[in-house]
């Protein structure tokens, strides 16, 4: 793999560039850069623009309405959206479902839902986790049971992201009970509006509505909302999986983070001189960047694979531990640098329409909330000690 961009792709980081100048409504560019809370119609707006522009579905392949962007496009796609401000893409439906529908779904269900997804008619949500199935998560016990055309589903789900807003649920559920954990369990597709879902907030550690409990009472489904087969949706989970833990790599995001955190570095003082002169201060955020540039080049080369047909393994488990470590210390050493700016957490400061505080550098009030908010990184996805048990049996055979 050619490690330095040809001409084209040049080329093409230009191109992207003059799009988010002229597309990138400023508004929401200002509430990423600022911190502030950026709301679903913000998050719906820019998706709605990028699929005009023919650059949303990135992982889509053309045929269904997919970019056909190299590893390396998509690379250098992300890294100007994180430059420029974009609020990041809801991953539920174009990222994590759609794969899967594409890859096990009917042609009815491919023709049904991929242009919804596409046109951000429908908002998703994922539905794995339960109160007693996180990381082990074939340990799930929502009950599906099939009666006529319908499943009938009962049970609950937990950590669902931004469910308050969502149309449709993607669920694994347990349709046989008798057979081995990781058997017996189905892929279903679930609205959201039928009798007998209820959804309830969890308030996390900085005061945000981010993740919510989803409960099931009697709720029908029908038959025609099962993707592939029904007692093999483990499939379809371990397929979704290793995307979504390539994505949360972030390593578009964890470099533009990387470059704010210099910023803030060089602006701070320790002892009258910038706290980046600071020789154990400066050594961490040399670490740091080695390891993000280490990552960037694993990330390509998953990236290169998956072009090629393959699907992202073990590997994909690497990039998700280091992807979540590497931002974690970004955020503690930004939260670091700043010093006493840190300790105030002022709810009100995320909300657009309130005055801002005076609570030191404009980058500070933010921070103290991004610190707390993103331990969650190495949980969500599948906690990293998984990651680890995956990695050393599918890699080094232990």
């Amino acid at each position: 793999m050619d490690i330095h961009f040809t001409p084209e792709e040049q080329a093409f980081r230009e191109e992207v560039r003059t799009f988010l100048n002229s597309k990138l409504p400023s508004d929401i560019a200002r509430k990423v850069k600022t911190g502030k809370h950026v709301g679903k119609d913000d998050m719906v707006r820019w998706q709605k623009i990028l699929n005009e522009q023919g650059w949303f579905a990135v992982n889509w392949s053309v045929e269904y309405g997919g970019t056909g962007w190299t590893p390396v496009q998509k690379h250098i796609f992300d890294e100007e959206c994180a430059k420029a401000g974009t609020p990041g893409v809801v991953p539920f439906g174009v990222s994590m479902v759609a794969p899967v529908i594409i890859k096990f779904g009917t042609e009815e269900q491919k023709q049904y839902y991929l242009p919804r997804i596409l046109n951000s008619d429908d908002w998703w949500c994922q539905g794995y986790s339960e109160p007693g199935a996180g990381s082990d998560l074939a340990g799930l016990k929502t009950r599906a049971v099939r009666e006529g055309d319908h499943y009938i589903v009962n049970g609950q789900k937990t950590w669902t992201t931004l469910g308050q807003h969502a149309d449709m649920i993607f669920c694994l559920v347990r349709t046989d009970p008798e057979a081995k954990k990781q058997e017996g369990i189905s892929f279903l597709l679930i609205d959201m509006k039928t009798p007998g879902i209820t959804v309830r907030p969890i308030y996390t550690i900085e005061g945000g509505h981010e993740v919510n409990e989803v409960f099931f009472e009697d709720v029908k489904v029908p038959v025609e909302n099962l993707v592939g087969e029904e007692n093999k949706g483990w499939t379809c989970a371990k397929y979704l999986l290793t995307h979504e833990r390539t994505g949360i790599a972030g390593v578009g995001m964890a470099k533009d983070l990387l470059a704010q955190l210099k910023h803030i570095a060089w602006d701070q003082k320790k002892n009258g001189r910038p706290l980046m002169e600071d020789p154990l201060f400066r050594n961490r955020v040399a670490q740091v960047e080695l390891e993000l540039m280490a990552m960037e080049m694993t990330n390509l080369r998953v990236l290169a694979a998956a072009q090629a047909g393959g699907v992202p393994g073990a590997e994909s488990s690497m990039l998700k531990i280091k992807g979540t470590e590497v931002r974690q210390e970004i955020y503690d050493l930004m939260r670091r640098a700043v010093g006493p700016y840190a300790l105030p957490f002022l709810p009100a400061y995320f909300d657009e329409a309130s005055e801002d505080p005076e609570v030191g550098p404009e980058y500070a009030p933010p921070l103290a909330s991004k610190y707390f908010n993103n331990r969650k990184l190495s949980i969500y996805g599948g906690s990293n000690e998984i990651q680890k048990n995956i990695i050393s049996k599918m890699i080094l055979g232990l």
